[in-house]
């Protein structure tokens, strides 16, 4: 019995026998559904910051170039995954987070008006670029280089936030929630792709998105502003 690629059979089998499935069974089990999770959850994950911006209409605080390169970073991460025919439960969130963030990039662009020149030809390049890389119509090696190089584009990604934040002493409108999911969620891809034996660099990747989601999310708390105290009312 399988569904979604899940075997439930060693499971449903255990379980008719009074046993406790061991963890040959267990393992790939828990992770084919735990992938199938995060994809779910990154059908939402950017939705919180991006309704943050529309409700504050700001990006106060925002590192443009920071969700430019996250852009670049899932589109490469996706176009590999695809081109590697991994299953979808390991890669499956890198679609819903790249229509998200090209989504997010859209507002960021239109609360940051007026947009320079460059600004434009780097979002006319991407679109030019990014079908091709997304078909996997380039060179095999090319392809390696160009994933290996999307691990630092990531961690670069994140650079100019993390330093905005620090020099600024202030999150801006970064959403506490969008940040948190994305750090879950990098944990828990370490995690599944182990278990899909999915490549080392995939793993690396993983690695490198807890490391600077938990810096950006502990600059959140760090940074919050304490809430006023509220005045005791005289009987």
């Amino acid at each position: 019995m399988s569904f979604l690629g899940i075997d439930f059979r060693c499971l449903i089998g255990s379980v008719q026998q009074g046993k406790i499935p061991d963890k040959e069974c267990l393992l790939p089990l828990i992770s084919k559904l735990l992938g199938y999770c995060i994809v779910a959850a990154s059908t939402t994950v950017k939705l919180p910051q991006i309704l943050k911006i529309l409700k504050h209409k700001s990006v106060r605080g925002l590192s443009v170039v920071a969700f430019e390169l996250e852009v670049i970073g899932y589109t490469i991460a996706l176009a590999y995954c695809l081109h590697k025919a991994l299953p979808f439960s390991a890669y499956g969130e890198l679609a819903f987070l790249l229509i998200q963030a090209i989504i997010l990039v859209a507002i960021i662009y239109y609360f940051s008006q007026p947009v320079q020149t460059t600004t434009w030809i780097r979002a006319l390049f991407y679109c030019a670029v990014a079908p091709t890389i997304l078909a996997g119509q380039i060179d095999p090696v090319l392809f390696e280089a160009l994933y290996a190089s999307q691990h630092a584009i990531f961690f670069f990604a994140r650079v100019p936030q993390i330093w905005k934040n620090f020099k600024n002493k202030s999150t801006g409108e970064l959403s506490f929630l969008t940040c948190l999911m994305n750090f879950a969620g990098s944990l828990v891809r370490v995690f599944t792709s182990i278990q899909e034996k999915a490549p080392a660099s995939v793993v690396l990747g993983s690695l490198i998105g807890i490391l600077t989601n938990g810096t950006i999310l502990s600059q959140i708390v760090l940074y919050q502003k304490p809430h006023a105290q509220k005045e005791k009312k005289v009987k």
